[in-house]
């Protein structure tokens, strides 16, 4: 097996703003392994608010890149078994995982649904992010757009224009990025109107000091985000949060969110599959887990111009999953 990698820089369609800054651009790190000529791709970007360092993962690789190359190609979930024993961040954990997954199918000639007998006759349609913007703009976007379903970025609570975006009678849901304050939680969750929104994610800063004043059984569907990590948060978030967001690079790949929805929906939860502002290669890897999922935000190819690969793609919300093996995951 052979470990290579790449740092890609993609520009956005357009400003991406949100709490936590604006964004014109993103860098992914592309990660290859290959085995006889076949190749399987994953992919995780440089995200500033979870202090990220593409460069600083590209020196892992190299200090790594025997240990991975001199691995048997075994079942994913043994390889995954490695990847935990090198204590590698998440989202460099994930790009390996997937890349694996994608590499192990293709050799297999199966892809990940048939690997782990998903049955995908039924997938929820993904939002499309609307940024944070003047209420009017947002709601112009909102009107123009053929997406059935919306996630409105905001970055504090306005009672007006949470009026304005319940009277369109639209699918929205808001994320706040951690920018809502207690005092704001707590009007949100005794708001009887605010039930209309589908889920609200992420309205505090992590923390138990933060989530803890959230109730999960008002009329909010809280959904948590950074404060979910993994498969061991999920069990104390009972009380607080109704959803939970689950990207690849947050809990480390393919092979830890599987155990982490099977652990999710034991408990109640509703369950989305998120994703960073990634290129098709991300976007395939978390695609394959939406049939698992109440909830899609697979929208982050559609926000970058130059994408590089090709595989599942998101139409108009409609996800049409890829038929290839693997991931389905082509470098253009």
């Amino acid at each position: 097996m052979v470990l290579t990698w790449q740092i890609v820089r993609f520009q956005l369609k357009e400003t991406f703003a949100i709490a936590y800054g604006n964004y014109t651009h993103r860098e992914a790190l592309i990660v290859t392994l290959e085995k006889s000529g076949t190749k399987g791709y994953g992919e995780c970007t440089a995200i500033d608010y979870y202090n990220i360092s593409l460069s600083d993962f590209e020196v892992i690789l190299s200090s790594l890149k025997s240990k991975i190359e001199t691995h048997s190609i075994v079942y994913p979930t043994e390889f995954y078994a490695l990847l935990k024993q090198l204590d590698l961040p998440s989202f460099l954990r994930s790009a390996l995982d997937c890349a694996y997954w994608d590499l192990f199918g293709k050799l297999e000639r199966k892809s990940f649904l048939e690997l782990n007998a998903v049955n995908f006759n039924t997938l929820p349609e993904s939002s499309i992010t609307i940024s944070v913007d003047t209420v009017e703009n947002q709601i112009t976007k909102i009107m123009k757009s053929g997406w059935p379903k919306f996630k409105v970025k905001c970055n504090h609570l306005d009672a007006h224009d949470v009026a304005r975006l319940l009277a369109l009678g639209k699918d929205i849901a808001l994320d706040s990025n951690g920018s809502l304050t207690k005092e704001d939680c707590l009007w949100f969750e005794n708001q009887p109107s605010v039930a209309k929104f589908t889920y609200l994610e992420q309205p505090m800063k992590p923390g138990i000091e933060n989530y803890g004043i959230l109730h999960a059984d008002r009329f909010t569907n809280w959904m948590a985000d950074e404060d979910c990590q993994d498969t061991s948060d999920v069990k104390q978030l009972q009380k607080h949060y109704r959803s939970i967001n689950i990207k690849l690079v947050k809990c480390g790949g393919l092979t830890p969110a599987l155990e982490m929805i099977a652990e999710a929906r034991k408990l109640g939860f509703g369950l989305m599959v998120g994703c960073m502002t990634e290129s098709t290669v991300g976007i395939s890897a978390g695609a394959v887990l939406a049939p698992l999922c109440d909830y899609a935000d697979l929208d982050g190819a559609n926000l970058i111009a130059n994408d590089i690969a090709q595989g599942s793609e998101v139409v108009n919300g409609k996800i049409h999953l890829s038929e290839s093996h693997g991931l389905g995951i082509k470098i253009n």
